[in-house]
């Protein structure tokens, strides 16, 4: 999976913003939001090929979470991103 071009995150009142730039990119009916372990994720993969496994293993080494948790986690931000339209 990878993040597609023209989505970047930004920081905005204390929150992580997905956006789109460019105008094939912008849909102003919807609003994507990161919290901070999404948004490290985020940082952690943009621009590279990547899988569940890979951002579940960033996750243990980050927060020392439970393995079973952090494959869960992984597995609905992958979802989450691709239900979005960001990932592909």
């Amino acid at each position: 999976m990878k993040i597609k071009k023209g989505f970047v995150l930004r920081e905005m009142c204390g929150e992580h913003i997905v956006t789109g730039e460019g105008l094939e990119n912008i849909n102003f009916n919807k609003l994507i939001t990161l919290n901070s372990s999404a948004a490290f994720l985020w940082q952690e993969v943009v621009g590279k090929e990547f899988t569940a496994e890979e951002m579940a293993q960033l996750l243990i080494d980050r927060y020392g979470i439970d393995k079973e948790l952090a494959i869960k986690d992984a597995v609905n931000l992958c979802n989450a991103l691709t239900d979005a339209g960001v990932a592909e």
